[in-house]
């Protein structure tokens, strides 16, 4: 039977989705995770809408909010604003809630994995957080070029972050240590 994976990593950055009409995060010290995901946070909650990402059910449908918290890497937010010339893209631009540092290939961690942090609370992954035209417009008007809301998606594919859920609740710290569990991979022969 094969076994999972550990890795260690660290929090480099956090962030909340508290300002009003805005996809952009604010920088704090310390995160609270309860069921429906950060406390503050514009995308807390037990369920959600459908959007194009979940193109199988009627868009505007209850599901569960598998998007309660964003992670990215620094390292892939660099290749990305290399890629588009640009001196840095911020992680608060992205709406981004958490920047963990130490996982090659961050956004690339299959679903299921656990981040499970020093306090006790879990992340679960859920999927790679898509490129979208939403950050692409922020970073457009950060940097003074509209080409960028159209050029972000391309450039950051595979380089965006996930999205995950609650599976523990309590606070995650500036600085904290992180164990990443990757389940096993097999490969699924139906395909």
């Amino acid at each position: 039977m094969p076994t999972s994976t550990q890795i260690k990593a660290t929090v480099t950055w956090l962030a909340v989705g508290d300002l009003p009409r805005t996809l952009v995060t604010r920088p704090v010290e310390t995160l609270t995770l309860d069921w429906e995901g950060v406390v503050g946070d514009s995308h807390r909650g037990l369920t959600r809408k459908a959007d194009v990402r979940i193109p199988h059910y009627p868009r505007g449908t209850t599901v569960r909010n598998e998007r309660q918290v964003t992670v990215v890497a620094a390292d892939q937010l660099a290749e990305v604003a290399a890629t588009l010339a640009l001196a840095e893209i911020r992680p608060e631009w992205l709406g981004a809630n958490m920047v963990l540092a130490g996982i090659p290939s961050l956004t690339l961690l299959p679903p299921a994995t656990r981040l499970i942090f020093a306090s006790g609370a879990a992340l679960v992954v859920d999927w790679e957080n898509q490129p979208c035209t939403g950050p692409g417009t922020v970073i457009a008007e950060q940097c003074g070029d509209a080409s960028l809301r159209s050029r972000f998606v391309k450039a950051a594919l595979e380089k965006r972050g996930f999205t995950a859920w609650v599976e523990c609740i309590g606070n995650v710290h500036l600085g904290d240590a992180v164990t990443v569990v990757v389940p096993p991979q097999r490969n699924w022969p139906g395909k």
